[in-house]
């Protein structure tokens, strides 16, 4: 698995929103955000652990180099 640093929450939230995710929930502690068929939870911290982002980019069902790219 390629190495990915901590992310900021926001720059998270728009990477995934180019992935064709959408807020459904803004919370105050977490942002959940769906694709239609898939439901991510993306926890409002700076910077955001780097094995809940690898966690949360398999939910949504990319790879880490989509990701990267979608940064």
């Amino acid at each position: 698995m390629p190495k990915l640093p901590g992310v900021n929450h926001l720059e998270a939230i728009r990477a995934f929103e180019r992935a064709g995710f959408r807020i459904v929930c803004p919370g105050a502690k977490h942002a959940v955000m769906s694709d239609g068929v898939r439901f991510i939870t993306i926890p409002r911290h700076n910077p955001v652990n780097a094995f809940t982002v690898g966690g949360i980019i398999r939910d949504a069902g990319l790879t880490i180099d989509e990701f990267k790219k979608l940064l």
